[in-house]
């Protein structure tokens, strides 16, 4: 069983800056695809990020060039880093992996095989 825990969620002010960590157990992150989902109360979760195995990364439009996906082989740990932070980044984000999906396919999914709790980030005028 794959379990996922989030950590770094905080409050900022806008135009600083987060990194957010998703440690992994029960899998090697190395042979799945993993990424970034976030969601505001009343709305749907989108994906933010997505980075497969090979360390291909893709991007939701809203976050490119702002936010960076990576991830740590070794510490089976996957990181999010978050610069020039805007008020509209406010949403509780959550790490998923996906055996299957990956790519756009894990980015606009629904449904992947396992979530972390989530970890809150807040960013103020």
């Amino acid at each position: 069983q794959v379990q996922l825990v989030e950590s770094g969620g905080d409050s900022v002010q806008a135009g600083g800056s987060l990194r957010l960590s998703c440690t992994a157990s029960g899998y090697t992150i190395s042979n799945i695809c993993m990424g970034w989902f976030r969601q505001v109360p009343g709305k749907e979760r989108e994906g933010v990020a997505v980075i497969d195995s090979a360390g291909t990364t893709t991007y939701a439009d809203s976050v490119k060039g702002r936010f960076t996906i990576s991830k740590d082989n070794a510490k089976n740990t996957l990181y999010l880093q978050m610069n020039n932070l805007k008020p509209e980044d406010t949403a509780m984000y959550y790490c998923a992996a996906d055996r299957h999906l990956c790519g756009w396919l894990l980015l606009l999914a629904r449904v992947v095989n396992y979530w972390g709790q989530g970890s809150q980030v807040t960013v103020s005028s």
